[in-house]
């Protein structure tokens, strides 16, 4: 290679022979056999080959400038016309009449017979025969300034050394290798490179075949003990451990509650109080759908915190949750006699000081906040429990940042992660390898199913007079704008419009209006407002997505819902359904639906459940999407497929930690061989 071709491929990570050898194609062409022209299948990339009888200069239009290079192919069974809408000099000279060429391309319809443009061609002499190619051609994942071409040739280098000399170690042990029937290395590679011409292409491009699911469960294995390592690395640190005995302060506070913790709630407590009875940091992952009872779960933790003379800090996303945290807290705690703080950002000047000092002196035992609570000045005495609300809004840099808040250097807080996004096992067991998880899978009783429904943007004058009748019965509505605009200054314009529009409808109603625009305390003095029932209808962007707890909605319109992702929908329906009382989703949408956005509405019309729905978001989208851009590794794979190999995570699981156990010197090569030189993943490092 020469320094500057070796340029290119370092940034798609090839550096060694190894690096030629585990980049691997995304799917094949089969350029085995010359198919006659006269059967020629459309919608099929296929080799043809034959004289050409008529080359011309022909326009795209009448009266336009683009000209295109047309080529007039045929072999005594059929024609097919050849366009170069890209051509030079060169070109012009080779592809002429009687020259005869054998080309490969997509074929397709055209005006008056079969088409294919701009495929690849290869001029044949007289006395040439060709041969074909002998096995399936590989298509590899490329860059800019890395073709086709320059990756077949390098990986035939590769293939050709490893069949004679290299040697490719393989670092699955022998006996995991047998337990698990997976192919030697080598031949997976060779196979998978350079499949033979009767291989099943179906199951290839499924990545079904075995050569391909032995390499997935490498690099699931390799991405496993990745996050393991990260795993090992926070527990070499000690935690503070906390006597789960002194349960006077949890009791109370149960008896206080309106409501009896359901089972769900239960086990996940106990799990919890395991964890940080030990000295071993805590790391657990609570998922729980919307309305499930997290924050009772996170309040119990911090209670132990407090009873064994520790602090605890909640953080969470965004301003109007954490105060929505702090409130609930103050609500439940100050009771028992415990000192509460708040931090966030706009608490600034004398206010800010004198928090940081009740915060740094211990006075204040529970902190609740947005991440102003890992800003460098915030300092605390014996912070022992970190719970995050919704971690996946959160980088991961933002999550240690806080866990090295711990006073005592020796020692870490243990951490609690919550989020109301359900994460498919799959998904969870991939991308939060590092961390125990713990799921809420039961609503409090008493919680009826919402009742969701589908309506064209048409039978706006519907929605309206449901939402009249909703809020003369006492109710409140909740009335989502979203825009296809990436804009947030549209959106917020959007939502000022349809307040407005509304407002005028409903003379007799209060129309509040939030949006992300609005200063943080405009936000929460109308949040204010409409949980205390001062205002009825309230139009939001989808800054409402969140957390927000109001039992007196009990309907919610989402208009452009076909826009939204499956995640954030259910997250917005979400907001209603609070209380007892019967609620309902209106999803409106604009006409035409995409086959993805019907798909996603009837889904959303048939399912309550989180983690069905959250199963099917990771079927329509796809893992890196579900999990948000901060969680940028998972997208990473290079064959393995969290959908498709799901079946291989158990078992991924189980042989690392094997191989963690009894072949340590199997882990860094494993890491460097598919994460490259970073074993640091999902933003960390």
């Amino acid at each position: 290679m020469g320094p500057r071709v070796a340029e290119h491929l370092k940034k798609i990570g090839i550096e060694t022979i190894q690096d030629v050898l585990f980049h691997l194609p995304i799917r094949y062409e089969d350029r085995t056999r010359i198919v006659p022209i006269g059967g020629v299948r459309p919608g099929q990339a296929q080799v043809v080959e034959g004289e050409l009888d008529h080359v011309e200069i022909a326009f795209t239009r009448k009266g336009k400038s683009r000209r295109m290079l047309v080529c007039h192919l045929s072999d005594g069974t059929g024609a097919i016309l050849l366009r170069f809408f890209h051509f030079n000099k060169l070109q012009q000279s080779k592809l002429i009449k009687g020259a005869r060429i054998r080309c490969f391309g997509d074929v397709r319809f055209g005006p008056a017979k079969f088409e294919m443009i701009h495929p690849e061609y290869q001029v044949l002499s007289d006395a040439e025969e060709k041969v074909v190619e002998e096995t399936l051609t590989p298509v590899y994942p490329t860059t800019e300034k890395v073709h086709q071409t320059l990756l077949r040739k390098i990986s035939n280098q590769a293939l050709n050394l490893l069949t004679e000399k290299y040697f490719v170690k393989d670092l699955i042990p022998e006996n995991l290798s047998n337990q698990y029937h997976l192919p030697i290395l080598k031949a997976a590679l060779l196979y998978v490179h350079r499949p033979p011409p009767d291989a099943d292409l179906k199951l290839l491009e499924d990545g079904m075949h075995r050569s391909q699911q032995r390499l997935a469960f490498e690099e699931l294995l390799a991405h496993h003990l990745s996050l393991q390592k990260l795993r090992q690395k926070a527990r070499l640190k000690n935690a503070y451990q906390l006597d789960v005995n002194k349960n006077t302060l949890s009791q109370q506070f149960i008896k206080s509650l309106p409501f009896k913790l359901t089972n769900a709630q239960k086990k996940v407590n106990d799990v919890i109080s395991k964890d940080i009875a030990g000295n071993l940091p805590m790391m657990r992952l609570v998922q729980g759908d919307v309305g499930s009872g997290k924050t009772i779960v996170a309040a119990l933790a911090s209670l132990h915190a407090v009873e064994s003379g520790y602090q605890a800090a909640i953080m969470a996303p965004t301003e109007i949750l954490a105060e929505q945290h702090y409130q609930n807290f103050v609500k439940w705690f100050e009771p028992l006699g415990i000192k509460m703080a708040w931090l966030s950002g706009k608490l600034k000047g004398k206010k800010r000081n004198e928090m940081l000092e009740y915060i740094s002196s211990g006075e204040a035992t529970v902190i609740v906040g947005t991440h102003a609570l890992f800003q460098d000045d915030v300092e605390f005495k014996s912070l022992a429990l970190i719970v995050i609300d919704e971690q996946h809004r959160f980088g991961v840099h933002q999550r240690l940042a806080l866990r090295e808040k711990g006073a005592d250097k020796n020692k870490v807080p243990h951490q609690l992660i919550m989020t109301a996004t359900p994460i498919p096992r799959s998904l969870a067991m991939t991308a939060y390898a590092d961390l125990d998880y713990s799921v809420i899978d039961e609503l409090p009783p008493g919680r009826t199913p919402i009742k969701t429904v589908v309506i064209p943007e048409e039978r706006r004058e519907e929605v309206i007079q449901r939402v009249r009748n909703a809020c003369a019965q006492g109710k409140q509505t909740y009335w989502v704008c979203t825009l296809i605009e990436e804009s947030e200054t549209l959106q917020c314009q959007a939502a000022e419009d349809t307040a407005q529009l509304l407002q005028e409808s409903f003379s007799d109603l209060t129309v509040g209006l939030v949006h992300g625009r609005m200063k943080p305390v405009e936000k929460e003095n109308v949040m204010k407002l409409f949980k205390q029932g001062d205002i009825d209808l309230l139009v939001a962007t989808t800054v409402i997505e969140v957390g927000v707890d109001v039992p007196n909605a009990t309907l919610m319109i989402i208009e452009n819902a076909e826009r939204l992702g499956l995640a954030q929908l259910h997250q917005l329906r979400g907001r209603v359904g609070r209380g007892s009382e019967a609620s309902h989703c209106v999803l409106m949408f604009k006409k035409p639906l995409s086959q993805l956005a019907k798909s996603r509405l009837a889904i959303m019309r048939e399912s309550n459940s989180g983690f069905d729905i959250a199963q099917k978001d990771l079927e329509l989208r796809g893992p890196g999407e579900v999990l948000g851009t901060r969680q940028t590794g998972i997208m990473q794979f290079r064959i393995a497929d969290i959908i498709r190999d799901e079946k291989l995570i158990d078992n991924v699981k189980i042989a690392a930690n094997t191989i963690i156990k009894d072949h340590q010197e199997c882990i860094q090569p494993l890491i460097r061989r598919w994460l490259g030189e970073s074993e640091h993943y999902g933003g960390i490092g």
